[in-house]
């Protein structure tokens, strides 16, 4: 009698995996095949953005440092491109890095607490730049962050060889399209409810995250707090589809979501605070978007917006990535510690 029961034994946890896809799912966990050396690693002081330009030249954005450094593609030295300061040229409070097609890279920073965007040449030439009107600068205190490290406004950005992206829910859009001039183009998607929409603050926070081009046509917004989510976007700007980010990874963090977020004194009022549920996101050459979670996983979903796969990084132990991005040949490198991974690999 034992063998029947065995085989319905089976048959029950077949159905039950079957039932609960995500409980099926194995987390491949991706080493290091390579990244900056050591002796390079140890010039930054917080490396933020690790990318690669087209003709293979390395750039790290290290924010503690305010500097963006260059590294050659054979990674046998780095020099300063960019360096402290208020005045143009310089950076002074840099949030945000990226990293065009063409090799042009944008930094976002704050003089005197003024949203500025600079966009330099792949020699670190400034080539223009511009102040964000209007946006001096509430975020600082009512953002998404990490400690006193801001992640939405103009940290949340992605340049092209022609436009920019910045995430700019006080406008009542999700992201802005603007001009390498500063001119605003167009605001993309509608805010979602949140619930707080009583509570600007929060509202605003809730609806802030990373904007990012498809390669493959359209854009992506992963939310960066709050009900973990993200949306596809088509070209003309369209909504295409909207999905949850779930898994198991994520359930304590979402059944045990806070309703009351600690405060900062901003000018003359106490503002917001809010933890964020995503670290960094990117997109592949085939449409693939990746997503690390505060916690340290990452999730991989496909160009019709399922999930795939589930991974960790580990080099010197499992950790979160601050930062994603893939490089020409398919490779993705990571911060901290500056690593290159194969996301092939399983």
């Amino acid at each position: 009698m034992r063998q029947p029961r065995t085989k319905i034994a089976a048959l029950l946890c077949a159905l039950s995996l079957s039932l609960h896809p995500d409980a099926a799912v194995r987390v491949d966990v991706l080493r290091p095949v390579g990244g900056l050396p050591p002796h390079i690693v140890g010039l930054f002081e917080d490396p933020l953005g690790f990318q690669q330009a087209p003709g293979g030249l390395y750039y790290v954005f290290d924010r503690r440092a305010h500097s963006v450094y260059a590294i050659d593609a054979a990674k046998t030295g780095a020099r300063k491109l960019v360096e402290i300061g208020q005045e143009m040229g310089r950076i002074i409070q840099p949030r945000g890095f990226d990293v065009a097609p063409s090799g042009a890279f944008v930094i976002a920073d704050a003089p005197r607490g003024q949203e500025r965007i600079q966009i330099f040449n792949a020699e670190g030439l400034r080539q223009s730049g511009f102040f964000i009107p209007g946006r001096a600068t509430a975020a600082v205190g009512a953002g998404v962050g990490i400690g006193a490290f801001v992640l939405s406004g103009v940290s949340s950005l992605q340049l092209t060889d022609d436009r920019l992206l910045i995430s700019h829910p006080e406008s009542g859009g999700l992201f802005t399209e603007y001009s390498l001039g500063g001119q605003g183009l167009r605001s993309i998607g509608r805010l979602r409810e949140t619930g707080y929409e009583q509570e600007r603050d929060l509202h605003i926070a809730m609806n802030a995250g990373l904007p990012l081009v498809d390669p493959t046509g359209g854009f992506y917004y992963v939310f960066l707090a709050g009900k973990p989510a993200f949306r596809k976007y088509d070209t003309k700007g369209t909504l295409v589809f909207e999905r949850h980010v779930e898994g198991r990874e994520l359930d304590d963090y979402v059944a045990n979501m806070p309703t009351r977020w600690p405060t900062r004194r901003f000018a003359d009022r106490e503002v917001p605070h809010v933890a964020p549920t995503i670290h960094a996101a990117a997109v592949n050459a085939q449409g693939e978007l990746w997503i690390s979670l505060t916690v340290p996983y990452t999730y991989v979903y496909d160009a019709h917006g399922d999930k795939t796969r589930t991974v960790q990084f580990s080099a010197a132990g499992v950790f979160s990535p601050a930062s994603l991005s893939f490089t020409r040949a398919g490779r993705l490198l990571v911060t901290p510690g500056a690593y290159e991974f194969d996301p092939s690999a399983r």
